[in-house]
């Protein structure tokens, strides 16, 4: 739904939790009272209305009940600072080696032959990070219609070899174009040896600091009680620090207000001691191994 001028996806069964469709990437430009109001008045049933501040604003601006979230957020000045005081040897080695062994960075407009590249990356494999990979299986249709989102605040910049796309990025900044976030880094498995992951984010980088975006982020830095993994030791290497920012929620009903008092708009794994979810999370990596073995040898 539009409530002003500004877009709003409502999610949720029990709880009704309303917040940007574009949360993250963009934020409220505008009153948030007068958004409030809006979803008040819009006939759908909405139970809270969740928003966060952009970067820097680490204080509370608005008296509504809040949490702190966080980012994993590089702060720019320049490429060359970045580059030689920012990240450390390993990671401008890594992004060094992209080139020297022939992967090609460029800036790409979307169209149909960006989005079939970006299905066969997706198509590759069904796990990844140890997990189920949401974009595995779908078609061609959907990932094109999946990936022209917000086009006028995004650039594409792709990673090649030998002309054919082996990774690449989305990147989507926000209305005053401080704060670009990735909204997709994907790169071909078999291609990691080549490190295109690591020359798609210093590209990231270098276009932010020629557009005079002060922030480049790359989803959350700390997700609850959860410790480093991969992905999170590639974003450390890379330069992204944890940077704490005000997440509000503003109960629209009776039992929008009762859960969050009682935690209920939080995720169930949030309430699971970190010991157990690991084990957990290493029964699950070992069972998708073994799994995902048993697929590779039959096909």
């Amino acid at each position: 739904m539009k409530i002003g001028g500004t877009e709003i996806k409502v999610a949720g069964r029990v709880l009704r939790i309303a917040r940007l469709d574009a949360d993250k990437f963009q934020f409220l430009e505008e009153d948030p009272e007068q958004v409030v109001a809006g979803l008040r008045s819009s006939g759908s049933r909405v139970d809270l209305f969740t928003f966060m501040q952009r970067l820097p604003d680490s204080a509370p601006k608005y008296q509504y009940p809040m949490e702190m979230d966080n980012f994993a957020a590089i702060p720019i000045s320049t490429f060359e600072q970045w580059w030689m005081k920012q990240i450390g040897f390993k990671a401008r080695n890594k992004a060094k080696q992209a080139e020297k062994k022939g992967v090609v960075i460029r800036e790409v407009a979307f169209d149909e032959a960006l989005a079939r590249g970006i299905w066969e990356i997706y198509n590759e494999c069904p796990i990844r990070q140890g997990r189920r990979f949401s974009h595995y299986g779908k078609t061609p249709e959907t990932v094109y219609r999946e990936s022209a989102t917000y086009l006028e605040h995004s650039q594409f910049i792709g990673a090649f070899l030998d002309d054919r796309l082996v990774g690449f990025i989305k990147l989507v900044w926000d209305e005053p174009k401080k704060q670009a976030g990735l909204m997709n880094i994907v790169s071909l498995l078999r291609e990691r040896d080549k490190a295109p992951s690591n020359a798609l984010v210093a590209a990231a980088v270098r276009y932010c600091a020629e557009h005079k975006i002060e922030y480049l982020t790359y989803a959350n830095f700390a997700y609850g009680k959860k410790q480093s993994d991969s992905l999170s030791d590639f974003k450390e290497r890379n330069a992204f620090v944890k940077m704490d920012v005000p997440r509000y929620f503003v109960p629209l009903t009776s039992a929008g207000a009762l859960a969050f008092r009682l935690g209920l708009h939080r995720r169930m794994s949030d309430y699971v001691p970190e010991s157990v979810a690991s084990k957990l999370r290493d029964m699950r990596n070992a069972w998708y191994a073994r799994k995902f073995q048993t697929v590779r040898e039959s096909s």
